[in-house]
C-alpha cells in the first residue's frame, strides 16, 4: 500500500474518532457543571486542558467562559480538534482514500459530515446540547458500523484500526490526568460526595458507566475507577483494551509485509507495562508520572508508525 493510502486511513480514523471524544468531553463538562456549588467554569478549563486546547482558546477568548468553550470545541472553524474541523479532516482523507474504502463507509462519512455541519450551522443552546452531543456519537458509530460490515480484513482495516484505537488511548489517559490534578477543588474533597460525582461523570464520557457498576456491584472509589479505565481489558475504551487492539493491528501488518519496524518495538514496551502493572503500583509511582508515560510512549509510537509506513510520502 502507498504511504499516502496508508496515512490518509490512519488519520481518517484518528479524526472520526477525535470528534466523538470532544463530544464526549463536552458533555462531560457541562454535566460536570452541574456539581458545581458555586457555579464557576472552573470544570471548563480542565475540559479544554484535557482537549490540548487551553493555549489557544485564550488566544482567542481571554477567558474561560462554558458558552465559549462549548463552542470552540464544536464549531470553531480555526480549532483543528473541534468536532466540525476533525470531522471536515476525516471527510477529506476519506475522499483522498476513496478507492480503498467501500461505498457504504464513504456514505456514511459524507452523510455524518453533512449531519453535523447542519447541526453545527450556529451556536448550540444549552437545552439542545445533549441531542447534539448524542446525534454525534451515534454518527461516529454509523461510520465505525459501516467499517466492520463491510471492510474487507487487510492492511486497509488495520491502518484504520490503529488509527482509531491511538486516538482512544490518548483520549482515555488525558482525561484521567486532567481530572486527578485538576477537576478537584481541594485536596480536601478526595472521596468527597463532589469528588465521587465527577469521578462517575468521567465514567459517563467514556461511554463506561453501566460496565463499570455492573462489575463492581455497585461500589466506587477513584482508586477502581482509575483500574477500570487503564487495566481492564474488557472495556473498549480502556488503556490496555486500546493498547492491545493496536498491537494486534500492527502484527497483522507484521505478517502480511513480511517485516517488523521499529512501531512494533514500541508497542511492545507499552502493552507491556500494562499486562505488568497494577492500580496500587500506579497510584504508588503517581497516576501523573504513569499517565505522562503512556502520553509520552503513544506520541512516538504514532511518530514511528507515520515514519515506518512512509505516511509523507
Amino acid at each position: 500500500m502507498l504511504g499516502r493510502v496508508a496515512g490518509g486511513l490512519f488519520w481518517m480514523f484518528r479524526y472520526l474518532e477525535r470528534s466523538e471524544n470532544t463530544a464526549r468531553l463536552v458533555d462531560a463538562g457541562f454535566r460536570m457543571a452541574l456539581t458545581r456549588p458555586d457555579g464557576t467554569d472552573d470544570e471548563w478549563g480542565s475540559v479544554l486542558q484535557t482537549a490540548s486546547s487551553m493555549s489557544a482558546y485564550l488566544d482567542r477568548h481571554g477567558e474561560v467562559e462554558q458558552a465559549k468553550v462549548i463552542d470552540y470545541l464544536l464549531r470553531e472553524p480555526t480549532n483543528p480538534s473541534s468536532v466540525m474541523s476533525s470531522i471536515a479532516a476525516a471527510r477529506m482523507n476519506a475522499r483522498a482514500v476513496r478507492t480503498a474504502i467501500t461505498r457504504e463507509v464513504w456514505e456514511a462519512v459524507n452523510d455524518t459530515y453533512m449531519i453535523v455541519k447542519q447541526a453545527l450551522a450556529r451556536p448550540i443552546a444549552p437545552r439542545d446540547l445533549p441531542e447534539v452531543l448524542g446525534m454525534i456519537r451515534q454518527q461516529s458509530a454509523l461510520v465505525r458500523g459501516a467499517l466492520h460490515g463491510t471492510m474487507l480484513r487487510n492492511d486497509v482495516f488495520d491502518f484504520a484500526r490503529i488509527g482509531t484505537f491511538l486516538e482512544r488511548a490518548d483520549n482515555t489517559a488525558r482525561i484521567l490526568d486532567v481530572k486527578y490534578y485538576v477537576l478537584l477543588p481541594s485536596i480536601s474533597q478526595i472521596g468527597s460526595s463532589l469528588d465521587n460525582v465527577q469521578w462517575e461523570t468521567i465514567l459517563r464520557s467514556v461511554a463506561g458507566q453501566r460496565a463499570y457498576r455492573w462489575i463492581t456491584q455497585g461500589e466506587s472509589s477513584p482508586m477502581t475507577i482509575a483500574d477500570f479505565l487503564i487495566f481492564d481489558g474488557r472495556m473498549p475504551r480502556s488503556l490496555k483494551f486500546s493498547v492491545g487492539k493496536i498491537a494486534t493491528n500492527l502484527g497483522y501488518l507484521e505478517a502480511e509485509y513480511g517485516t517488523r519496524h521499529d512501531s512494533h518495538e514500541i508497542i511492545d514496551r507499552i502493552e507491556t507495562r500494562l499486562d505488568n502493572g497494577n492500580i496500587d503500583a500506579v497510584f504508588d509511582e503517581g497516576l501523573h508520572e504513569f499517565i505522562l508515560e503512556m502520553l509520552e510512549g503513544l506520541a512516538r509510537l504514532g511518530a514511528q508508525i507515520a515514519r515506518d509506513y512512509r505516511f509523507e510520502d
